[in-house]
C-alpha cells in the first residue's frame, strides 16, 4: 500500500501540492509542501501529520475515494465501509488511522483458500 496523506480538508493530497518554508525546530527556513486545494501547510519535519476527524457520513466518503485509489475490489468494499463505520464507533480515531486498520482488517479477512488453515 503505497502512503497517502489525508489533509485536514478531508481530501487526498495525491501531487496537488505547492512548496513553502516554514520555521521548525531545526532550521528558521525548512523546506515543506502545501496543498493547493485548501492551503494547508505540512510541518512534517517535527513529526505533526494533519490529523482529520470527519463526521461519519464524510467519512464514507472519504473511505470511497480511498477504496478506489487503492484498488479495492467491488465485491469487497461494502466490507471495508462496514469496517470503517465500525471503527468510526470506538471514538477518537483520525480519519487516516480508520481508513488503514479498515483496510488491513478487509485484506485479513479475504485470503487465499490455501491460507485459512495457516492462520490462528
Amino acid at each position: 500500500m503505497k502512503r497517502t496523506i489525508l489533509c485536514e480538508c478531508g481530501e487526498f493530497v495525491q501531487g496537488h501540492t505547492f512548496k513553502d518554508y516554514i520555521p521548525t525546530t531545526i532550521n528558521p527556513s525548512t523546506s515543506t509542501f502545501g496543498h493547493s486545494g485548501c492551503g494547508l501547510i505540512f510541518n512534517l519535519v517535527n513529526g505533526e501529520l494533519p490529523k482529520s476527524f470527519s463526521t461519519r457520513i464524510k467519512l464514507k466518503g472519504i473511505a470511497m475515494r480511498f477504496a478506489e485509489m487503492n484498488k479495492i475490489g467491488d465485491e469487497f468494499v461494502g466490507l471495508f465501509l462496514l469496517e470503517v463505520d465500525r471503527l468510526k464507533s470506538r471514538g477518537n480515531i483520525s480519519d487516516i488511522d480508520i481508513l488503514i486498520a479498515a483496510q488491513k482488517a478487509v485484506q485479513g479477512r479475504i485470503s487465499p483458500v490455501g491460507d485459512e488453515g495457516q492462520r490462528g
